[in-house]
């Protein structure tokens, strides 16, 4: 089963993600600030298949440094940055080190749980395709080592 990490500082805000992406079939833990969050990523057994944090918790850039931990942990991770106060140099440098998105929480005329949703699938489905990647190189590898 998928599993989602969800790490925002508003309860409210995280606890309606969770439901929105639950309904979608994943299974989500969340995390009450970025501190917590890059802890559950460190500590968690398996990697999480996508992480989605806001962007400006305890300090304005609480968002990069999860993207850092995700890194850090996974290679592989896809990361959906979230923000309430969105401009173009946050989201420029959050895709610049490897978010799979970045989007706001106001967006106006958007349902933003709902977008929500299209950006994880896609990420999930990133994840899948990396993940297929390196099955068929690890398999690759093999066969060539037990070629005479």
């Amino acid at each position: 089963m998928s599993r989602v990490l969800v790490i925002d500082d508003e309860e409210s805000v995280a606890a309606a993600v969770a439901r929105r992406l639950q309904r979608e079939g994943y299974v989500v833990t969340t995390a009450e600030n970025s501190e917590a969050g890059i802890r559950m990523i460190g500590e968690a057994e398996n990697p999480f298949d996508v992480i989605v944090t806001d962007m400006s918790m305890e300090n304005p850039d609480s968002g990069l440094h999860v993207l850092q931990a995700a890194f850090a942990r996974d290679l592989f991770a896809e990361v959906v940055v979230m923000t309430a106060y969105g401009n173009v140099a946050n989201a420029v440098e959050c895709m610049r080190r490897g978010a799979h998105d970045y989007i706001e929480k106001n967006a106006p005329g958007i349902d933003v749980y709902d977008m929500l949703a299209i950006k994880v699938n896609s990420a999930m489905e990133q994840r899948r395709q990396n993940v297929q990647t390196i099955a068929l190189w690890e398999r690759a590898a093999r066969s060539k080592e037990r070629m005479p």
